[in-house]
């Protein structure tokens, strides 16, 4: 993927799981500043994914459309440099 495009997620929330309509994305962990580093993850053919630094599922789901969750809230919008 290019630079940019890749969706980012957040779980500020501390949910167990968050819904995602992209199987590559980058998890940030909470927002700025308590995030950690920005993790790119891909689910390649599984339907779920575990970050390796905050624990939060990742669940695909079609439906959403890429760059968009369940939540809503847990879409990051990276600021650019």
């Amino acid at each position: 993927m290019a630079h940019g495009t890749t969706p980012h997620f957040h779980n500020t929330e501390g949910l167990r799981a968050i819904e995602v309509g992209s199987k590559e994305f980058q998890c940030v962990g909470a927002l700025p500043p308590f995030d950690h580093p920005h993790v790119f993850l891909d689910m390649g053919k599984d339907s779920e994914i575990v970050c390796p630094y905050c624990s939060t599922l990742y669940v695909y789901k079609t439906e959403l459309g890429a760059g968009h969750s369940n939540p809503a809230s847990a879409v990051f919008e990276p600021r650019a440099a």
